[in-house]
């Protein structure tokens, strides 16, 4: 049985470190699920969580049940993660350095529809607007077509969400990210940013 409220918890620098095992086996277990369909990698996790890790101005939003994480999201500076997560705005004259970017937003399904989504963002934004650095928030999502017979007849999309935060799609901002699919093996996939200025309903 779970508890009402989770317990969220907003994570820097060295505090975040004893967590990056917790928060790559919740990577693996969430984004098994449609859209992102991943075959979880655990070489393939210690180098992308290595980004958040080297970075001080990073940041985990933690939800824990008792000692158990069962939520987490994530961010960073641009600037401090890799080139190919940088190369769209690079792309379009959009100065890395200005930009604060949102990684995963997990949350193990008996805990979703609790508003603990909106707390995440709410969190990550919070962190970007105090390091005072950046003037943009982004994140990118997987574009999957819509007669893609895997995806489930239940499943709802984010935009609807995504656009109430404020977040606009960028069409023109998609990079290729490479990962291990369930019952396909590595396959290059393309991820769209969203951005919303970081002043915006401050």
């Amino acid at each position: 049985m779970t508890s009402s409220a989770p317990t969220v918890r907003a994570l820097s620098g060295d505090a975040m470190h004893p967590w990056l095992d917790a928060v790559a086996q919740l990577r693996m277990t969430v984004f098994r699920d449609w859209p992102y369909l991943y075959a979880g990698d655990a070489d393939y996790e210690r180098a992308y969580l290595a980004a958040y890790a080297r970075s001080p101005r990073s940041v985990f939003v933690l939800a824990f049940d008792g000692d158990t994480v069962v939520g987490a999201s994530t961010g960073l500076p641009l600037a401090d993660d890799t080139a190919e997560f940088q190369a769209p705005f690079v792309d379009q004259d959009v100065a890395v350095d200005r930009v604060f970017y949102f990684g995963e937003s997990l949350l193990l399904p008996q805990w979703r529809g609790r508003g603990l989504g909106h707390q995440f963002f709410d969190l990550r934004e919070a962190h970007a607007r105090a390091l005072g650095d950046f003037d943009l928030t982004a994140f990118a999502a997987v574009d999957r077509a819509e007669d893609d017979p895997r995806r489930p007849g239940a499943h709802h999309d984010n935009e609807v969400f995504w656009h109430k935060r404020g977040y606009v799609r960028q069409p023109g901002m998609t990079m290729l990210l490479r990962w291990n699919e369930v019952d396909v093996g590595e396959v290059a996939h393309p991820m769209t940013f969203w951005t919303r200025p970081l002043d915006a309903g401050a």
